[in-house]
């Protein structure tokens, strides 16, 4: 998924930590200093000069074209840069430095060498405020987004979620991989009832089209732990397969209505990733009809009775990479207050399946860092983009925030959803 905003730099935490020892710290910026800071501005506003900014170091871990995609990102999210704001300086070499956005202010870390001529070998996004930001201008730009939007948030306690924010929030929404949460929630229900256990060894023998896994040697033995923090936290196809046959389909379909969603018949049977992109196949147009149209209880029957058609191997992934393929027939389907119902039945039920889901926080992890807890599932494929969180703030009250996004007409700028998503929880870490 696009968006991240980090700038990872090989080294960087030892070179903060050496740095910032070795003297003490100065607020006032050196002029050497400053003009880094101010040249900044300039590489952030429009490309050219790299190799003479980064040292080789950087640019060995984040090439020039990285470089520019984060740049325009930021310009993206944020809109132009247009001024430098405060620059401190903490040590001969390492200090933080302001840009104003339009839109918001960011702030970086920044580390030049010692020798000269003092190229900048670190650098860091650590954090955005957006200027006079609020909920409603949030909800308003997630239903001004081409195609169809839902949102929500709710607070989670000793009842049921009370919804506080809501854009669409019951309807019935394509989320691509977040359908990974019910497989997660049905493991932890199975470890919780002493069924399994998570350092229960299976095989990987359902392989899917994409994903780490894909390449490990067939059979490989597997915890039920590993796979489950490849299918959250990688988002890993052949980890989810394997995990959704080997605990049973008809078990984990039955989580769906566990956990809360309103409409389970809506998404059964929950289908394998790769039979959900075999039946987006143009050689299945046929299958596909018949299975869109049938009741559950056919739909089931299909897939056994077509299974030949639906492996992963059937999956020509250049068909389906470009633009939007079949979401409003062959999909995940769940709203926004289903995932939200979900989330909490895992707060309080999910055991050892709440540090999987804080592994990749979905945001970027300066932003993250304003929760006590932050877990993350989303999803996305062309034309569907899907972001789940179960937080905790610090002063230990729990929200869960879902949205998705789907255009059956055209990709997804997915970078708009992560900065409108991170908006909104800084506003409501606060």
């Amino acid at each position: 998924m696009s968006g991240c905003i980090v700038v990872p730099v090989r080294l960087f935490a030892t070179l903060l930590i050496l740095l910032s020892i070795a003297l003490p710290a100065q607020a006032a910026p050196t002029p050497a200093y400053q003009a880094r800071a101010e040249e900044l501005l300039r590489l952030l506003t429009s490309p050219g000069d790299e190799a003479a900014y980064f040292s080789p170091l950087f640019l060995d871990v984040v090439p020039v074209d990285r470089w520019r995609a984060v740049a325009a990102d930021l310009r993206a999210q944020h809109g132009k840069p247009l001024a430098l704001g405060a620059v401190r300086q903490d040590s001969a070499t390492a200090g933080q430095v302001e840009i104003r956005y339009e839109r918001a202010m960011v702030g970086f870390t920044l580390v030049v060498a010692p020798q000269p001529p003092g190229r900048v070998v670190g650098l860091r996004i650590v954090g955005a405020r957006t200027a006079n930001d609020n909920m409603a201008k949030v909800m308003a730009d997630i239903a001004a987004l081409p195609g169809t939007t839902s949102f929500a948030v709710a607070a989670l306690g000793d009842g049921p979620p009370q919804l506080r924010e809501a854009h669409r929030a019951d309807a019935a929404m394509a989320i691509g991989s977040s359908f990974k949460l019910t497989i997660l929630a049905e493991l932890a229900r199975a470890v919780a009832a002493g069924e399994r256990r998570w350092s229960d060894v299976i095989p990987l023998e359902a392989k899917s089209f994409s994903g780490r896994l894909l390449h490990w040697p067939d059979r490989a033995p597997m915890t039920l732990h590993s796979l489950a923090t490849a299918m959250i936290a990688e988002s890993d196809n052949s980890a989810t397969d394997t995990l959704l046959l080997a605990l049973g389909r008809d078990k984990v379909d039955a989580m769906l209505a566990t956990t809360g969603h309103a409409n389970p018949d809506l998404a059964l049977p929950l289908l394998t990733t790769a039979e959900a992109f075999a039946l987006k196949m143009p050689a299945n147009a046929d299958l596909r009809g018949r299975f869109t149209t049938a009741s559950v209880d056919t739909r089931r029957a299909l897939l056994r009775e077509a299974a030949p058609r639906l492996t992963a191997d059937k999956v020509d992934v250049g068909s389906v990479a470009e633009a939007p393929t079949a979401i409003e027939e062959v999909e995940w389907f769940a709203s926004a207050t289903d995932m939200i119902a979900q989330l909490d039945w895992l707060r309080i039920h999910g055991g050892d399946a709440l540090p999987i889901m804080a592994i990749e926080p979905g945001i970027a992890p300066a932003d993250a860092k304003r929760w006590a807890y932050l877990g993350y599932k989303g999803g996305s494929e062309p034309g569907v983009m899907a972001m789940n969180f179960l937080a905790r703030r610090k002063d230990g009250q729990w929200r869960a925030i879902s949205a998705s996004w789907n255009n059956p007409a055209a990709r997804l700028d997915e970078a708009r959803l992560v900065a409108l998503m991170t908006r909104a929880l800084n506003l409501l870490s606060e």
